[in-house]
């Protein structure tokens, strides 16, 4: 509800630019990535995961709101660097609890139902944002709005938790974690599949400069929140095909066409002259989010065994401070150079990485298939 309105609010009404997007969501990845390594060692360190969930729900709930009456671009920044703390605090262990209770032939599967409710939910918020705006409230209205559904999230987060302790013993759950203490992250190799994931990551472009292009293409601020609920309507739709056809063909193979797909439609954006074709590649783009989130979870399930919370950690935790790099440095190209150049450089090392994945999975850099 919030975040499709961030490019709006940013550059509009605080008076920030390209690079101030780059560096709101760098700086926001970057904290999440400090404190998910953190969370992770400690939902391995205990056998209740639920509270680390909640508290991250939490914080989100209280800052959100708060954002809408801000004045300068950098107090935007600030508290969006503490909300995605509280999704740093709540990632690790939730991914962790749900690889504990899946049976191991159903990981991505169960990530895919994960990754496609998780951007379902995306959906109402944007819808109420867009009906709230062409009703004439004004941006921070309803921002400040999005306290409401906040504290639902709150409240639907503590029952899934006590839900999820009820099932954990559940019969042919993929290894579960055990709580004891972890050796040191120093001495823990990082699997490397988590960091040709990272890569990709440094490569993305970032949603806020996605949404930047497309206002910039003729998109008015209004229908933002229209765009980015269709967009999640795609990821949801796609999430759980994705999963699925992990399991099938493997996550290495499904990720890298997801990979492939977003080559081609960050190139797409690019060259993109209208509103109307802004439209058709952003929501394509959410086809990139089902064919890589539920995979990429499934590799770090099959490249782990014991401490998961803990590579959970490192992998959002590598991924977070990959996304600050990249999101900061694509920024400043968006800025002093235009967009459809952002989005080329991005597009182009993409394409490289790709082309790099066959060879580095023949290789056996990344866990059997």
């Amino acid at each position: 509800m919030v975040y499709p309105l961030l490019p709006a609010f940013v550059t509009g009404v605080l008076g920030g630019g390209a690079a101030a997007l780059g560096v709101l969501d760098g700086a926001a990845d970057a904290a999440a990535a400090l404190i998910k390594l953190v969370s992770g060692r400690l939902a391995d360190r205990t056998t209740r995961r639920g509270p680390l969930i909640v508290i991250g729900y939490l914080v989100a709930a209280a800052v959100r709101p708060v954002i809408a009456v801000t004045a300068l671009a950098w107090q935007v920044i600030g508290l969006r660097v503490i909300d995605r703390l509280g999704k740093g605090l709540r990632t690790p262990p939730r991914d962790a609890l749900i690889a504990d209770v899946t049976p191991a032939p159903l990981v991505g599967r169960a990530f895919g139902l994960q990754r496609g409710l998780d951007h379902a939910g995306a959906v109402i918020g944007p819808l109420v944002a867009w009906w709230m705006l062409t009703r004439g409230a004004d941006v921070r209205k309803v921002i400040l709005a999005s306290f409401v559904p906040g504290v639902l999230v709150v409240v639907l987060a503590m029952w899934a938790v006590s839900d999820g302790r009820r099932r954990k013993g559940a019969v042919g759950a993929a290894e579960p974690s055990a709580p004891v203490p972890p050796p040191p992250a120093m001495y823990r190799p990082v699997p490397p599949s988590i960091i040709a994931i990272s890569l990709f990551y440094l490569l993305r472009m970032p949603e806020t400069l996605m949404i930047l292009r497309a206002q910039n293409l003729g998109v008015p601020v209004a229908l933002i929140p229209l765009l980015w609920a269709l967009l999640h309507v795609v990821r949801s739709s796609t999430s759980f095909l994705g999963g699925g056809l992990s399991d099938r063909i493997g996550p290495a193979r499904t990720m890298w066409i997801g990979w492939l797909c977003y080559v081609a439609l960050a190139a797409g954006m690019a060259l993109a002259a209208s509103a109307m074709a802004a439209w058709i590649v952003f929501l394509a783009l959410g086809v990139v989010a089902g064919l890589t989130e539920s995979p990429e979870r499934a590799l770090v399930t099959a490249a782990t065994r014991g401490h998961r919370g803990t590579e959970f950690g490192v992998y959002h935790g590598l991924t977070g401070v990959a996304a600050l790099v990249g999101g900061i440095t694509l920024g400043l190209v968006f800025q002093r150079a235009s967009g459809t150049t952002a989005f080329i450089v991005s597009a182009a090392g993409a394409l490289a990485l790709a082309i790099l994945w066959p060879f580095w999975s023949r290789a056996g850099k990344v866990p059997p298939q």
